[in-house]
């Protein structure tokens, strides 16, 4: 008699990563915060998400050209090393910088890139707002307008960097670059469209969409 062959376990589920949320910190010493968190961390390092707010910065990605950064004005301009072109972080935008081990996740870039699309497209929907996603241009648009930008790095197997979603801040200072390396490109925000004005609460709301959205 042949023996009945024992069910095949079933995939170990992914550890939740640590979620940290930081409130208004700097750029600069969080970006280099992300470097060396990459840099340390080994095979069994769980991953982490962090969310907050940075004051007035533009930054450019590694490849970025100046020739997007029309009128910096008194804002600071910092050159980084992530994708993508110019971008402006300030108060009332969520940053979410999710560090991730893709490998582990069972993620590539653009699967990655796509689940960050998702967890914002999937926010908005539960506030009645109907966004997407480019495949020509990552990011979160509502209509022509541009409501979250997303740019990472990874090195090392894991990624960095992450996505930024408007919720009620002053758009002003994009219109001294063209956002992204697109000219005459309009943002738009959560809190213009009918979502919440506060970021603590919109960065709670999202943390159920990220997580589902990376496979956790």
């Amino acid at each position: 008699m042949n023996a009945v062959p024992a069910p095949a376990a079933a995939p170990a589920a992914l550890p939740v990563p640590v979620t940290r949320h930081l409130g208004r910190v700097d750029y600069e010493p969080t970006w280099r915060a992300m470097q060396r968190f990459t840099d340390a961390r080994r095979a069994d390092t769980a991953d982490e998400i962090w969310f907050l707010e940075h004051p007035p910065v533009f930054t450019l990605g590694v490849n970025a050209s100046r020739a997007h950064l029309l009128a910096p004005g008194d804002i600071p301009v910092v050159q980084i090393d992530r994708g993508g072109q110019v971008t402006y972080h300030g108060p009332g935008q969520l940053v979410v910088y999710p560090l991730i081990d893709l490998k582990r996740a069972g993620l590539g870039i653009r699967a990655f890139v796509t689940a960050l699309e998702r967890a914002v497209i999937g926010l908005a929907a539960a506030y009645g707002i109907s966004a997407a996603g480019r495949r020509s241009a990552p990011g979160v648009y509502v209509g022509e307008r541009k409501l979250a930008s997303i740019g990472v790095r990874v090195r090392r197997g894991g990624a960095y960097h992450g996505l930024a979603l408007n919720v009620a801040m002053d758009l002003e200072p994009f219109g001294r670059i063209n956002p992204c390396g697109y000219a005459g490109l309009e943002m738009t925000q959560l809190a213009q469209l009918g979502g919440p004005a506060e970021v603590g609460a919109c960065a709670r709301a999202l943390e159920p969409h990220l997580l589902r959205a990376l496979g956790f």
